[in-house]
């Protein structure tokens, strides 16, 4: 009966997209369970299997360690990962069934502005903190919640030095194309671009969305080419700036700077667009390049790039790091805390600056790290390259060949 019992329940996770990590959440004690919505399926999921190797490797250090140290006391840590199939409204509904049925301790976000926003909602309605790994857009932390801590700086962070590297480095740049997902970090960031190429005097001569699932750019990169910018800036995922990339070598339209976030970053992008990948600049919170000592369980970036590159057979992108970071500060929160009250534990998380293998953060009023500055890259002979801030710069910006 108990047998019966068992896989019965087994049936009901499966169906509702539940997947348990190491057996059932929070039965014992000495047991911390953490929810995980993730795009596991879905247009979203390269992101989400990204979130989910940074979370594996998070887990395995901290068990090599016997957990988090609470009070004194070693606790377990399970993650109960939910998928939500790409879809915003069922990454809310696995929100409130991984708080209210699956009785985690804490949480961390799904993937993106969009969603994170959406899912914000059910983490302050029962009081749960939750940590929100891949949100920049200022909309997310406009609602005054005290339980929402995203990892990211705003997207102003990312367009800001983009634009004035352009126009220090390439004066005859005037034009600018911007197109966008419509979906509210792309979107967001697309307008941040407006903003800070208009407040440098260039013009904005298209500006226009796609929406989320488009398939066909043609007729879009048709009206860029007739606008003949000298810069055009793609916004959205992986699979959105790849077939981008692609149909706009395909119509021989060219610009020369041309910039895509998020996607260029990655190595499937580089990979999937090949030679024409060469000139685009894009930006993230985090290169393995980067050289921070932190007090975290990763000591430094180096270790942490050492362990993920032994474990994946690959160095760490920005998403990938993301899921560890944002594991390291939530457990470095409780253990400073020493409890699992889930009042000290949000005091602890808006009153620290973390310092971690990804950055030094610290989380402002309203809940959004404004600590750091993110790294900007170019792609050169198929290889991202850092070319802000100094302290990092690995080469200069060059214009897009052909132009």
């Amino acid at each position: 009966m108990i047998a019966d019992l068992r896989m019965f329940g087994l049936a009901a996770a499966a169906a509702t997209g539940v997947m348990l990590v190491a057996g059932w959440p929070a039965l014992a004690a000495d047991e911390i369970t953490i929810g995980a919505p993730l795009p596991l399926t879905g247009a979203l999921s390269p992101e989400g299997e990204k979130l989910k190797m940074g979370y594996e490797l998070w887990l395995e250090e901290l068990e090599k360690r016997g957990g988090f140290s609470v009070g004194g006391v070693k606790h377990k840590v399970k993650l109960v990962y939910s998928d939500y199939q790409s879809q915003t409204p069922r990454a809310v509904q696995l929100a409130e069934k991984l708080i209210s049925s699956d009785k985690v301790n804490f949480l961390f976000s799904p993937f993106g502005s969009g969603a994170i926003k959406a899912a914000s909602s059910v983490a302050e309605k029962y009081g749960v903190p939750m940590m929100a790994s891949t949100a920049s857009s200022k909309e997310v932390y406009d609602q005054n919640y005290k339980n929402l801590f995203g990892l990211y700086t705003p997207n102003d962070t990312l367009s800001e030095p983009i634009a004035a590297l352009v126009k220090a480095k390439f004066p005859d740049v005037t034009r600018v194309a911007i197109l966008a997902r419509n979906d509210l970090y792309p979107l967001a960031l697309g307008g941040e671009f407006k903003k800070s190429a208009e407040s440098r005097g260039l013009q904005v001569v298209y500006f226009e969305k796609y929406t989320i699932g488009t398939l066909d750019h043609a007729a879009a990169i048709t009206q860029i080419g007739a606008a003949k910018p000298d810069w055009i800036v793609a916004t959205g995922y992986i699979n959105d700036l790849i077939l981008i990339r692609q149909q706009m070598a395909d119509q021989k339209v060219a610009a020369k700077v041309i910039t895509g976030i998020n996607g260029p970053q990655y190595q499937e992008w580089i990979d999937a667009v090949g030679a024409v990948g060469n000139g685009v600049t894009t930006a993230s919170w985090f290169h393995s390049s980067v050289r921070y000592k932190s007090d975290d369980l990763f000591g430094d970036t180096q270790n942490f790039v050492k362990l993920f590159t032994a474990k994946y057979k690959s160095e760490p992108d920005f998403t990938q790091a993301s899921g560890s970071a944002i594991g390291v500060i939530l457990q470095m929160a409780i253990e400073k805390a020493g409890t699992l009250d889930r009042d000290k534990v949000r005091s602890v998380l808006a009153n620290t600056e973390f310092k971690t293998f990804f950055a030094p953060v610290k989380f402002g009023p309203d809940g959004q790290a404004n600590s750091y500055t993110p790294p900007i890259f170019q792609i050169q002979d198929k290889k991202v390259v850092v070319i802000y801030p100094d302290v990092i710069k690995q080469a200069d910006l060059q214009p897009v060949a052909g132009r």
